[in-house]
């Protein structure tokens, strides 16, 4: 098996030297290369191929925040773990780049005691992150190690292979039943498309939203509280017992699969650690078949942005049950990985710019409780 590569970013020569020893000691890892900033990473990318990146955010000529975004812009599915003794899991710096694309973030050791022991804390907690960052962008290309794309040459078939069923399911034009719950699943890319279409649903939905956002622990909770200060609906962190009720929105916690059960005429949520499904946990193919489950034909489901194909299965369990499925479209997308395995699934209703996501959703509910 092929050593993971990585690129060590950070201003501080003494920490691209600890990094780089904790790296090569391990046999399923190389240092790739090194920068001092971000410019000069970016300089490096294409020319190295690292397969994971790790970056400090306090650096000269150009920070974290931005390096992240100018990463992104060129390479969606790069992983990015911070490194920085200016990340925490209830910092703002940290939540800013967790929505920006970083993929999670180790705090550096500054009261580690003597140098052994602070590597001792860092490859503890780094290497495994690393480790499963690149074993989910592996698992989503099927190779062993998987092309660093970049955002010009993202095409379709190179995100990955083409899922297609023997026989791919008819789009319908309208939901065949009233809509009872709304389930969502995003990843990379996704706070930014969440806000954009929370913001634009009435505060008097007259049905719950849950969703499913690839994001670190603690980090959900964050992003539960920006959405519901930035859109007209309440948005919360998901809990086992917790009721859903009309205009509610509930984002699975991170590390924890959410589901939804009904009893009586209520909905309730439930959260556990089962195995992760498609490397993710929480895993949008989980809440799916739940809601499906629960819901039928009275479910919509919404696939966004996101890399990878979490989500495609649970798609094909709500279709299958008759639910309505919407999924966002390439140009529109950070990753068009996770919306173009329901699409090419021959699953989606609707394929559509995120502008129109909100419009739809709201068109399908109200049409379909009409009837009703």
């Amino acid at each position: 098996m092929a050593r993971i590569r990585a690129l060590v970013v950070d201003d501080s020569t003494v920490v691209r030297r600890m990094l780089t020893e904790i790296i090569s000691d391990s046999d399923d890892f190389e240092v790739a290369g090194t920068a001092a900033n971000g410019k000069i990473a970016l300089a490096k990318i294409p020319q190295l191929l690292p397969d994971v990146v790790t970056l400090d955010m306090e650096m000269p000529e150009m920070g974290g925040l931005e390096t992240i975004k100018e990463i992104r812009r060129s390479y969606p599915t790069l992983p990015i773990v911070l490194f920085s003794a200016f990340v925490a899991s209830e910092g703002k710096e940290t939540r800013n780049a967790i929505s920006c694309g970083a993929n999670d973030f180790v705090t550096k050791p500054t009261k580690a005691g003597s140098p052994e022991h602070a590597k001792v804390l860092v490859r503890n907690e780094l290497l495994p992150k690393l480790r499963k960052l690149h074993r989910q962008v592996r698992n989503n290309h099927g190779t062993d190690r998987a092309p660093l794309q970049t955002a010009s040459v993202l095409s379709p078939a190179a995100t990955i292979p083409p899922v297609r069923p023997a026989q791919p399911i008819a789009p319908r034009k309208k939901a065949i039943s009233p809509i009872e719950m709304i389930a969502i699943g995003v990843s990379t890319g996704g706070p930014n498309a969440l806000s954009h279409v929370l913001s634009k649903l009435d505060r008097d939905l007259p049905v719950p939203i849950v969703i499913v956002q690839h994001m670190p622990p603690v980090f959900t909770k964050h992003l539960a509280d920006r959405l519901s200060n930035t859109s007209p609906l309440l948005v919360r962190e998901g809990a086992s017992g917790v009721e859903l009720n009309p205009g509610e929105v509930w984002i699975a916690p991170g590390d924890y699969h959410m589901t939804v059960q009904k009893s009586g005429n209520s909905f309730y949520l439930n959260t556990n650690q089962g195995p992760p499904e498609n490397s993710c946990r929480p895993a949008v193919d989980v809440l799916f078949r739940s809601v499906a489950e629960c819901c039928g034909s009275g479910a919509l489901g919404c696939v966004l942005t996101g890399m990878g194909q979490d989500g495609l299965r649970g798609a094909e369990v709500l279709r299958n049950a008759g639910a309505y499925v919407i999924a966002q479209d390439e140009a529109s997308s950070v990753v068009w990985g996770m919306p173009r395995a329901v699409v090419h699934a021959g699953l989606a209703d609707e394929i559509l710019p995120l502008d129109r996501v909100a419009e739809e959703i709201a068109l399908q509910v109200s049409r379909s409780r009409a009837r009703s």
